[in-house]
C-alpha cells in the first residue's frame, strides 16, 4: 500500500503531496538502490562505517538545488574523512555529472533516483503532482540510525545548514 501524505511540504507556495512514510529520528534508515556515475548502483550500504548526509533535491538544475549543493560541496570539504554527503534528485546521471563539471562539485556524491525511484518513496519525498523530489536532508550515522531530520517546508527554501553541520559534527566528532 503507498503511503500519500498530502499538504506535506510546499512547491512554490502550493501544498504539495509526498509519496511515501515520514522518515523519524531515532528509526533504522531505510536502504535504498539509485544510480549513480556511470549508471552504477549507489545505496545506503555503499556508505557502511559513515556518517551519511542524504540530500533530496528537485534538480541540479534549479538555482536553490545549484546553491544547496554548493554549499554542502564546500561543508563536505571541512568535515572528516568518515562522512559522506550524497545529493539525490530525479535527474539523469550523465546531467548530474556535467553539473558538477561546470561548478567544481567535487566532494560530494550525487545520485539519480530516476530508474525505480526506490529513494523518493522509502524516504518518503517523491511529490505526487511532478514526480520531482522535495528538497530534504536525512543524517544517519555510522550505525545507519537516522539521527537528524529535516522536510524543507517548501521546496524554493534552502535547508537548515548549520543543524545539518551541528548534527554532523555531533556524530564525527569533529
Amino acid at each position: 500500500m503507498t503511503i500519500e501524505r498530502p499538504g506535506a511540504v510546499k512547491a512554490r507556495g502550493n501544498p504539495v503531496t509526498l509519496i511515501g512514510p515520514e522518515i523519524k529520528v531515532g528509526q533504522k534508515a531505510p536502504d535504498f538502490t539509485a544510480v549513480g556515475q556511470g549508471f552504477k548502483p549507489v545505496s545506503l550500504k555503499d556508505f557502511q562505517g559513515k556518517v551519511k548526509v542524504l540530500l533530496s533535491v528537485p534538480s541540479l538544475d534549479t538555482q536553490v538545488c545549484s546553491t544547496e549543493t554548493k554549499k554542502f560541496n564546500e561543508m563536505a570539504a571541512t568535515l572528516p574523512r568518515d562522512v559522506q554527503i550524497a545529493v539525490i534528485s530525479m535527474d539523469l546521471p550523465f546531467a548530474q555529472a556535467r553539473w558538477c563539471g561546470a561548478n567544481g562539485v567535487d566532494k560530494v556524491l550525487t545520485a539519480s533516483d530516476f530508474r525505480d525511484r526506490q529513494f523518493g518513496e522509502a524516504y518518503g519525498v517523491r511529490i505526487k503532482e511532478t514526480g520531482l523530489l522535495a528538497r530534504a536532508v536525512f543524517v544517519v550515522d555510522k550505525n545507519d540510525v537516522v539521527r537528524y531530520v529535516e522536510y524543507v517546508p517548501d521546496i524554493v527554501q534552502e535547508p537548515n545548514y548549520e543543524a545539518v553541520r551541528k548534527a554532523v559534527q555531533a556524530l564525527a566528532g569533529g
